[in-house]
């Protein structure tokens, strides 16, 4: 019988300049680490992503938007309070984290950005309920910058307000870029068109909660944040096309993967379209019921994310991968880039 995983078994040493600060010159311009099935590792440049598909793939991309989620203020005791908007639940409602240096209870006012009254309803979760006197939206884009990873060190700017978004996002709600897809522009697009590689979309909206770290060293005992999603009728529609045509199904992104195995599990057909919360945490033995291939950047040691990518390459893989490019110098995290995994065939 297999010795159970560990937190440990996913932990690796990055050096610090190796976590880029800034995105690429263009979106395509970031390197590109190809894993075939065999566990064969080959450096590429994101451009060359063309060689890699076949007609008839389906390339499924995460659709959601990166809000401008945070806000700085005061209570009305004068304490400095940050806000960080997890989740809109209602046009004038949001589920946010709140740092101050006393926690808030419900009925305390908070003064937000110098111009918004905010009152907070009370708890859930860890997570505090917020009430706005007008659209939450309205006020984040007026007021809220945007929460730039924990890792990256600058404040958001400019070229930040561009590049921590896909140039397809268009369903508000994510606090974190679904950064598979900000290696794409509009070009490639184009190219990936004129090869008859079919495209199609997801919403899952990337919580704070993708930057928390599991906590415990037994990794049944982590229960997972949650995350909304839906898998629409014309997502159903294309991969039942990709399967007749032998074409693969690649998800960009792991949330793209989440969402796509999160439907999967529901409904292991995908012959319906679904959406809500999921909590689907994926390690190293669970099977995988549609994603073919798939594109990701480097993930954080001892996080979620790369114990979906050892789930899907092999946790030696994953471990020989991520040794080849700190030696060949990738840069990683969310502005860093990308690699190509095909599903381990033993």
């Amino acid at each position: 019988m297999p010795t159970p995983l560990s937190l440990a078994d996913f932990d690796y040493a990055l050096p610090p300049e190796l976590i880029a600060q800034t995105p690429a010159a263009t979106r395509t311009a970031s390197r590109l680490l190809h894993v075939d099935a065999t566990g064969k590792l080959q450096d590429l440049k994101f451009s060359s992503l063309l060689s890699l598909l076949k007609p008839n793939d389906l390339l499924v991309f995460n659709d959601t938007r990166v809000m401008q989620a945070r806000l700085l203020g005061h209570k009305a005791t004068g304490g400095k309070v940050e806000v960080l908007i997890e989740r809109i639940t209602a046009t004038d409602e949001a589920l946010a984290h709140v740092r101050s240096s006393k926690s808030p209870g419900a009925g305390t006012m908070l003064r937000l950005a110098d111009a918004v009254d905010v009152t907070v309803l009370g708890r859930s979760d860890d997570l505090f309920v917020l009430k706005f006197q007008s659209p939450v939206l309205d006020i984040l884009d007026q007021y809220g910058s945007l929460p730039l990873p924990p890792y990256i060190t600058h404040q958001p700017d400019a070229q930040d307000l561009q590049r921590y978004q896909t140039v397809y996002a268009r369903e508000p709600g994510a606090v974190a870029a679904p950064t598979a897809g900000l290696h794409f522009d509009e070009a490639l697009f184009k190219e990936l068109e004129r090869l008859g590689i079919a495209r199609t979309f997801v919403t899952l909206h990337v919580g704070a909660g993708t930057f928390q770290p599991v906590r415990d060293g037994d990794l049944a005992k982590h229960v997972m944040h949650a995350e909304w999603y839906t898998v629409p009728e014309s997502t159903i529609d294309a991969i039942a096309r990709a399967r007749a045509t032998g074409g693969r199904v690649i998800a960009v992104g792991t949330t793209s993967v989440r969402a796509l195995e999160s439907a999967a599990k529901i409904d292991p057909t995908m012959s319906a379209p679904q959406s809500g919360d999921t909590r689907l945490f994926i390690t190293p033995g669970f099977e995988y019921r549609v994603v073919d291939a798939m594109i990701t950047n480097f993930h954080l040691p001892q996080s979620t994310l790369l114990m979906l990518v050892s789930a899907f390459i092999g946790l030696d893989r994953m471990k020989h991968a991520y040794q080849h490019a700190i030696q060949e110098r990738y840069r990683f995290f969310s502005y860093g880039d990308a690699m190509f995994l095909e599903r381990t065939k033993n």
